[in-house]
């Protein structure tokens, strides 16, 4: 675009290969999807002031997928989401991870949680977020095979948070479900609602997928959310699984555990299915 400024406006151009530098080691039980049957890689999205990486896969053959958006965790789009991307596209949906940080910086090669959340995820406008996320699903409607009348969308821990704004901001999606994103927290300029404020005029139905143990995420906070779903029209569930920490769906990380995990994705799949992404 002509009115870029020389600063690109994008400080990542591509992903990052293999797992980002904050989660290494990685945990032997890590989970690898190939891509045989698929078209799967870094794919280039239009955006307002410019282009971000993203990381697509889609069935090889065939077109009209149900499309889902993949959202991050604040180590970026690396290898844990792409494989998930890789997952879901065998079961015959697009699914699609913009990267989210793409004007902040570099999570990827940073290797202390708390500069990530510093310099980058705490710059990341909620607004930028919407505005990226309504562009990809263009993308993928004109570019992608994609079929945007069966729209879901699904995030982890950051991405969990912007699972239930998006589904708020966005009429169109069908269903969405989240992992593990803080329902409560103090608004700030740059993030000025919460998953709490906009669930009693949720339209979207959206599962929500909780530790029972997450330090992070109270488990009033969970019931305070529950309580404001009520109160709305939408037909979204939490469920909160017993003694189970933060980021239990992450396979390449310690706090993995397979029993919720792999239940939780059952769930996920058969909440897309129920809500016509499928």
């Amino acid at each position: 675009m002509k009115d870029l400024t020389r600063r690109e406006f994008i400080i990542v151009s591509s992903l990052a290969a293999g797992f980002a530098l904050a989660v290494r080691p990685i945990s032997a039980q890590v989970i690898n999807t190939d891509s045989k049957g698929l078209i799967a890689g870094e794919v280039k999205i239009p955006v307002a002031d410019g282009q971000i990486p993203a990381y697509r896969a889609m069935p090889a053959t065939g077109k009209d997928f149900p499309t889902i958006l993949v959202i991050q965790e604040i180590f970026g789009v690396h290898e844990h989401i792409q494989d998930i991307c890789r997952r879901l596209a065998k079961l015959g949906y697009l699914a699609i991870a913009p990267e989210m940080f793409a004007r902040q910086g570099d999570v990827s090669q940073m290797s202390d949680i708390q500069e990530i959340i510093s310099k980058v995820v705490s710059k990341v406008p909620d607004s930028q977020v919407m505005s990226d996320l309504d562009a990809t699903v263009k993308w993928a409607a004109q570019s992608s095979k994609g079929n945007i009348k069966e729209l879901g969308i699904t995030g982890f821990c950051w991405g969990g948070r912007i699972v239930w704004l998006y589904s708020a901001h966005n009429p169109n999606v069908k269903a969405g479900v989240a992992w593990y994103g803080r329902l409560v927290s103090q608004p700030t300029p740059l993030t000025p609602k919460n998953p709490i404020d906009i669930a009693a005029n949720l339209k979207v139905p959206v599962l929500g997928l909780y530790g029972g143990s997450d330090n992070g995420i109270p488990n009033d906070t969970v019931e305070k959310m529950r309580q404001a779903l009520k109160a709305g029209s939408s037909g979204s569930q939490i469920v909160l699984y017993p003694d189970t920490p933060h980021a239990f769906f992450a396979d390449y990380r310690p706090s993995y555990r397979k029993q919720q995990a792999e239940d939780g994705w059952k769930k996920m799949l058969a909440w897309f299915q129920k809500h016509g992404v499928a």
